[in-house]
């Protein structure tokens, strides 16, 4: 079976890859502008919909793969900074809090579509202007949601995850095993060498 990964974020093709998945990559092209009115949880739900239909549309009887993640605090949502500027602004405001992650998971193949929204909160430690200048500097803030990556540099500013860590990646794996076996799959072909 061919499995379509429906993102160009490579934390969640390494996830993939990690769990012996063989599959391709195809980036969706969507409007990921936020509707009036839309709540975080609509909103990353939408655009997780959205990605897997628009790829599934060339890859109508594979197994396509698509998910939105976002960074909430105080019901604003943190997306990808513009700038260096922007990602301290980012960092100060969850330095010493607590936020929540959202990543929204949608699965198809054949015209069925199952979606699920998976929720995780994380506690930055308290941190100096000198600390959150250094991290911007790795440069590993500037395409993160947030303005952070868990799994990389950004472990430092994290006082502890409640929840799927992998979801704070960007692909909760949970919900991704879960969703599989509404396909008919599980994870016995993987982890014994096979593939999906």
């Amino acid at each position: 079976m061919r499995v379509i990964l429906a993102s160009g974020s490579p934390r969640r093709s390494e996830i993939l890859r990690e769990l012996g998945f063989d599959f391709e990559i195809h980036k969706p092209e969507v409007d990921e502008t936020k509707l009036e009115g839309e709540s975080p949880e609509n909103l990353c739900l939408r655009l997780s919909r959205l990605k897997a239909e628009t790829v599934a549309k060339d890859f109508a009887n594979e197994l396509v793969i698509a998910a939105d993640t976002i960074v909430v605090i105080n019901c604003e949502i943190l997306g990808k900074p513009k700038d260096k500027s922007d990602a301290f602004r980012m960092l100060s405001e969850l330095q010493g809090r607590e936020h929540e992650v959202m990543t929204a998971l949608t699965i198809c193949k054949s015209g069925k579509i199952i979606s699920c929204v998976e929720h995780s909160f994380v506690k930055f430690r308290s941190l100096t202007e000198r600390e959150i200048l250094a991290y911007i500097s790795t440069g590993e803030s500037d395409d993160k949601a947030g303005a952070y990556a868990v799994q990389g540099k950004g472990a430092f500013l994290i006082e502890q995850v409640r929840g799927d860590f992998y979801n704070v990646v960007g692909l909760p794996i949970f919900r991704l095993g879960k969703i599989l076996g509404e396909f008919g799959y599980d994870f016995s072909s993987c982890v014994t060498g096979g593939n999906f």
